[in-house]
């Protein structure tokens, strides 16, 4: 047959370099998938001379020197292979030529991985190369920062241009959401709204990036990644009690901004590097928060132990791989990668790496001279926590003086509160200024200097029973206590037929040193979860206790909420001629008293549930929301107020982790040299490997030039030393994707697990270049990460549709659009606990568990909707039982923690609309939030408006208004609020 002319005409071909630099490569992209060493077809292997020479089934099929003769050639020369794609004129040009020039042979055996194909990728796929910094894409736009650039150049080439700005409103919500995973409140949306700064948003940024909140969005994106659980998993599935302390160390680094390679090597290997160091003991549970077999592990066959150590290993190399390098290098257990240049020996080089990590509980600091050293340490953090809180309180009070101060001109304005159906002043008497139930003093009690004295052991008082009808009240009264450690007692009581039924305001029954709405047998009263008394015995406590017709019980404190309401099973009616008052006791029902030590000094009893502001002004202060105050401050001062919440919740935690304890983490075991294993079989182990990593990721590192026998922490050591080197090209690409895949929905690589070929090409390849460079360069600072992405052009983009651009790019991959997105489930769980106002803020800590479980062998979950204001803390403070789900989460798409979830399905399901309307959650968290309206106003429209304030960040159109009071008027404002819980401007971000 006639050969076209090669472009390699001056070449000799019987020269090696031939061979390496044309045949090989050839060989490699056209041949070796069928002809490689893994069971190579008919026998013919030709990844080495010896087995090109030795030939195949067919016997010998090269003859140097004579392709007509050759075996080989005949079957090419007649396109009968390779079978589906024949080779082009130029390629049987270039195997005519060697076999003619005497079939020389170069680097023995050839790598299979030398290049990249139509089938797999080789040593010069795109994400092996070197690094580079491209320069940012000369734009019509002078001002475009360089990430728009390349944004705005890739567009231009397809004849599309960004869309405009979004609006302030927008990119206030936008932002809240990407870092806080929290809605902005009606107040901070209108101070950015109003702010006329030119830099007010690139501010707001640092504002919300310094928050302790950052931390808590940013650890559960990670939390994802790292399979993290507090079970173990499978069949038994016991709980982790110990594993939480890893959860608050991710927080604690994305809130301090730890370098992403230091954030790397400690989870890889913080034990070894630093083991006197508890936090980094705490980090290297991200290695062991996977599923654990515990029944695998107890198997009396050894052969079966070895199996489920193998998948073990499994997990770790190749959530190692996948979390920090983009490779799925657990693929090349078995064989080789059939698509990526990792080699069988390479997995094993990394299992080695990873071969003395064990699951297990340790304590994060060991020996008496260590915990000496942490006493020590957490003594000035104790003392800095004690003065920052000074310095917070010395803010908070200027700034309530001066809200209050602006206040004043305001009271007269507003109606006074009702004269109370009685009145207890306690001047000289114990008359009832306002009716007839003056009181009868009882064993000890007298009343002295305007006050009723209370002994706590025989003393009360006691008043007669009235004819009036009482279901909706509030009680109220102005009290000192003897001792705020004592045991217990009744304040003040409404009480029928002598104790049988009562409600009544109780201290430290139930909980010490807290408040509490006393019924009989508890019937009507639940925990408040509101903070312990503080106030020193014998200063003055405003406490009134509100029951609403609905059910609602609320509790206020000199003034302010107290804890968080709740709604009891019912209102109860107190009849007329029946009922009494009682101070000092908690009923008078014969041998169940519990008396109270103190004094009263007025006490008043109201027929109606009055408001919060009422309340306030009868507490002698006007109520002052945290957005209130925060309003009243200055600039500096709320600056440096903002400051101080973050370092008080940074040293807490801090202090936290440096206390001692038992931690589930790596418990380390110096392993047995490494065979591998043929087929990934541990009953057939071939030649022993040296602890390493795989070449095409950093050639300079990929041997760790350890021995097979080098010692446990050695080997840890290294591996890190590896990963976060800064020639290791894959590294800072991966996480700088990562993170672009969180902010965008999806990554400029769309795989962000998977940089190899069964991955996705990079939409912007120079954009994710300059940006991993970048971002080396800025010393690995993941919020200067943040920042330069959040304040760029392409995020603030507005979201609305373009049909000419749609038409074009339909899946937005161009970005010529922001991607409206859904709300993650967790985040769509704390947003309602948000809007609704029961939103517990505290920061780490033991995880809340959300559900009933019991032992028996296995461990059982039962989901519960576990109510209090313990249980009303962020979503990801909940105990992460991988067989104990949450339903409301799992039907919003909530990922199974039992393996890494680098992306998460996005689903649209009548579930969750269903589930939004009628989960228990939804429904008692929806009653909070009317509850919230109702003692904002007692105006529906006003109500209305609020919500969608609340709720949207909005005001309400005159139309939504009038729909939405209709609604109201007719089904409820419980329901109107799940109603604007399952909307889609709620659920979805613009």
């Amino acid at each position: 047959m006639a050969l076209a002319p090669s472009s390699l005409a001056g070449e000799e071909p019987t020269n090696e370099s031939f061979f390496d630099q044309h045949v090989a490569p050839l060989l490699v992209t056209r041949c070796l998938e069928c002809h490689g060493n893994t069971t190579p077809k008919a026998e013919l292997n030709l990844t080495t001379a010896a087995g090109a020479i030795k030939g195949g089934e067919s016997g010998t099929v090269i003859v140097p020197g004579k392709p007509n003769a050759s075996y080989l050639w005949e079957r090419i020369s007649g396109d009968e292979m390779p079978p589906e794609t024949p080779l082009t004129p130029e390629e049987k040009s270039i195997l005519h030529r060697w076999i003619e020039g005497g079939a020389k042979w170069g680097q023995d055996p050839i790598d299979p991985f030398l290049h990249s194909g139509e089938k797999r990728a080789g040593y010069d796929w795109w994400s092996f190369q070197p690094l580079r910094r491209p320069d940012p894409p000369i734009v019509d736009d002078k001002e475009a920062q360089p990430l728009d650039a390349f944004i705005v150049d890739s567009l231009q080439k397809r004849g599309l241009q960004p869309s405009p700005r979004a609006s302030r409103r927008t990119l206030v919500r936008r932002l809240y959401f990407a870092l806080l995973g929290l809605p902005p409140t009606p107040e901070e949306i209108n101070a950015f709204v109003n702010n006329p700064a030119p830099d007010a948003y690139e501010r707001l940024a640092d504002r919300l990036l310094d928050s302790p909140h950052y931390g808590e969005r940013w650890a559960r994106h990670w939390l994802d990644v790292a399979r993290y659980g507090e079970s173990m998993g499978f069949e038994r599935d016991r709980i982790r009690p110990h594993a939480w302390p890893y959860r608050d160390w991710v927080i604690h680094a994305f809130n301090t901004n730890m370098p992403y390679d230091e954030f790397v090597r400690l989870q890889l290997a913080g034990d070894v590097l630093y083991p006197e160091d508890p936090l980094a003991v705490i980090a290297s549970g991200f290695l062991v928060a996977a599923p654990w077999d515990e029944v695998g592990h107890t198997q009396q066959s050894q052969a079966m132990r070895n199996v489920v150590r193998q998948d073990e290993l499994e997990d770790y190399v190749g959530t190692v791989a996948q979390t920090f390098l983009g490779l799925t290098a657990n693929c090349a257990r078995c064989h080789d990668h059939k698509f990526d240049p990792i080699y069988q020996h390479e997995y094993f080089q990394l299992a080695a790496a990873l071969g003395g990590v064990r699951h297990g509980e340790r304590r994060s600091a060991q020996g008496e001279e260590t915990d000496a050293r942490l006493a020590k340490a957490r003594v000035p953090l104790t003392r800095q926590i004690a003065e920052l809180e000074e310095r917070l309180e010395m803010i908070d009070g200027r700034g309530k003086s001066r809200k209050n101060a602006t206040r004043q001109r305001d009271l007269a304005s507003i109606p006074p509160a009702p004269k109370p159906f009685a009145l207890w002043e306690f001047n000289e008497d114990a008359r009832d200024s306002e009716g007839d139930l003056h009181g009868t003093l009882h064993g000890g009690a007298r009343i002295e200097n305007g006050r009723l004295i209370l002994d706590g052991k025989d003393s009360f008082m006691s008043t007669p029973t009235t004819s009036r009808t009482l279901a909706a009240k509030t009680l109220e009264v102005w009290v000192t206590l003897e001792n705020v450690n004592q045991p217990g007692g009744g304040v003040m009581t409404i009480d029928l037929n002598s104790g049988k039924i009562f409600d009544a305001i109780v201290y430290g029954e139930r909980e010490k040193r807290k408040w509490s709405a006393g019924s009989e047998r508890n019937q009507r009263t639940k925990s408040f979860r509101g903070p312990r008394e503080e106030k020193a015995d014998g200063e003055l406590v405003h406490v009134a206790i509100v029951y609403q017709d609905d059910y609602w019980v609320f509790a206020y404190v000199n003034g302010s909420s107290y804890g968080q309401p709740y709604q009891s099973k019912a209102v109860q009616t107190f009849s007329a001629t029946y009922w009494r008052v009682l101070f000092g006791k908690r009923s008078g029902h014969p041998g169940k008293d519990r008396h109270f030590a103190g004094s009263i000094e007025r006490a008043q009893l109201h027929e109606r549930a009055l408001s919060g502001e009422e309340i306030s002004l009868a507490a002698g202060q006007a109520l002052v929301t945290e957005n209130e105050l925060i309003s009243a401050l200055t600039l500096e001062e709320r600056a440096e107020r903002r400051n101080l919440l973050v370092e008080v919740s940074n040293l807490r935690t801090l202090h936290r982790m440096l206390t001692p304890r038992q931690v589930y983490a790596v418990v380390p075991k110096q392993p047995k040299p490494y065979h591998r294993l043929d087929r990934g079989n541990p009953k057939d182990p071939r030649e022993i490997v040296a602890p390493g990593g795989i070449a095409v990721a950093s050639a300079t590192l990929a041997n760790f030039d350890l021995k097979p026998d080098a010692p446990e922490s050695e080997r840890r050591k290294k591996l890190a030393e590896w990963i976060t080197h800064p020639k290791n090209p894959l590294t800072a690409r991966v996480i700088v994707n990562r993170i672009w895949h969180y902010h965008f929905g999806v990554g400029l690589v769309d795989t962000p697990n998977d940089f190899g070929f069964n991955g996705g090409q990079p939409t912007h390849p120079d954009l994710l270049d300059w940006l991993a460079t970048e971002f080396m360069e800025q010393k690995w600072s993941i919020k200067w990460l943040h920042k330069t992405i959040l304040t760029s052009a392409t995020y603030c983009q507005s979201s609305v549709a373009n049909r000419a651009a749609r038409g074009i790019d339909a899946d937005n991959r161009l970005l010529w659009r922001y991607p409206p997105r859904r709300l993650e489930a967790e985040v769509l769980r704390d947003s309602i606990l948000r809007v609704s106002g029961a939103l517990n803020p505290t920061v780490g800590g033991p995880s809340v568990r959300d559900f009933r479980t019991y032992l028996n062998n296995t461990q059982f979950y039962e989901p519960l909707d576990q109510q209090g204001y313990d249980f009303q803390r962020r979503s990801i403070y909940r105990l992460w039982a991988r067989s104990g789900r949450n339903p409301l989460l799992d039907v919003f798409d909530c990922p199974d923690p039992s393996t890494t979830a680098p992306k998460r399905a996005v689903t649209t399901t009548p579930l969750q609309a269903l589930s939004l309307l009628n989960d228990a959650f939804v429904l008692r968290v929806a009653g909070l939030f009317a509850a919230r309206l109702e003692q904002t106003s007692t105006n529906d429209s006003e109500r209305v408006q609020h919500s969608y304030r609340l709720a949207y960040g909005r005001e309400p159109s005159e139309t939504e208004i009038k729909r939405a009071t209709a609604f109201i008027s007719e089904h409820g404002l419980s329901a109107f609020c799940r109603v604007l819980f399952n909307t889609t401007e709620f659920l979805y971000i613009d």
